[in-house]
């Protein structure tokens, strides 16, 4: 998740998100770096939307409610199962962006 803090940090900032540039964020906080990691990150988030990323990131607990919803509705011990296991992974994405909010003021 760090990695993933060190690239927003640096998207925040106006900087380029470089292999080298996420490395010394890390770095700087103390942490060892993990080459492959940084590469593999690097490599995803190219041609990627920062911003338009977190605004959609942001509907996604939204959305994923009325499908638990018409889960539960349609009754079943499974769709209710696979229900819960959907709203405990949106309020976990919920809570990790709520996180990644207090980094951007």
């Amino acid at each position: 998740m760090e990695y993933v803090y060190a690239a927003m940090l640096l998207h925040r900032a106006g900087k380029e998100i470089t292999e080298e540039s996420l490395s010394k964020v890390l770095e700087a906080a103390g942490l060892e770096v993990d080459p492959v990691r940084v590469k593999s990150l690097v490599a995803a988030l190219e041609g990627v939307d920062i911003d338009e990323a977190i605004k959609s990131a942001s509907l996604m607990p939204a959305v994923a409610a009325p499908a638990a919803g018409a889960a539960e509705s349609a009754g079943g011990e499974e769709k209710k199962e696979e229900a819960k296991k959907k709203e405990e992974e949106a309020k976990r994405e919920e809570e990790a962006l709520e996180g990644l909010a207090g980094l951007f003021g």
